[in-house]
């Protein structure tokens, strides 16, 4: 149960360091581009991140195609040393998400699942963003599909290359 109120209490953080990377992603702070991916650094509190938009997105509702429209569409690792925060997965849909509903994450053969609030989905531990993390540089693609508050179906495909330089770059940015 502690655990739990614990995690709770990490992921209502993470909502606020999701909106944080958010903004700051549009900042001239890009210090590195990896292919498919950027690492953004911020100083003061020390912040990094490897973000990429999705390569290809795909919108449906009752089985058709539909054309809807969405905010930004990004798959984020962040790190935030003051906070603890290391390798943390975040992916905002640029829509927010159906009450209660989660993201299922694809990399490979592998799925997991995300949970979302808001705009904002996240794996629900520390461990879990690792998994995620390692299943990232393994594979080639992740495809992330969710479900609007409008009951459209989304389906996003990240591509990896890239990724695993990106991440490494911002972790080693962020640790010292």
């Amino acid at each position: 149960m502690i655990l739990k109120i614990s995690r709770m209490i990490g992921v209502a953080a993470a909502v606020v360091f999701a909106g944080t990377a958010m903004a700051q992603e549009v900042s001239d702070n890009r210090v590195s581009a990896e292919t498919d991916w950027s690492v953004f650094v911020e100083s003061n509190p020390a912040e990094c991140w490897a973000v990429s938009a999705p390569k290809e997105t795909l919108n449906t509702r009752d089985g058709n195609t539909v054309d809807v429209r969405r905010g930004d569409i990004r798959l984020i690792v962040f790190y935030r040393p003051s906070e603890n925060v290391n390798g943390q997965v975040m992916f905002t849909g640029g829509y927010p998400f159906a009450d209660g509903s989660t993201v299922s994450f694809q990399v490979g053969d592998t799925t997991f699942q995300m949970f979302t609030q808001g705009e904002t989905a996240w794996p629900a531990t520390a461990e879990d963003d690792a998994k995620f993390v390692a299943a990232m540089k393994r594979g080639a693609n992740a495809v992330l599909t969710a479900r609007s508050g409008r009951g459209t179906q989304t389906q996003d495909t990240f591509s990896l290359l890239g990724f695993t330089a990106a991440v490494d770059e911002a972790a080693n940015r962020c640790a010292g």
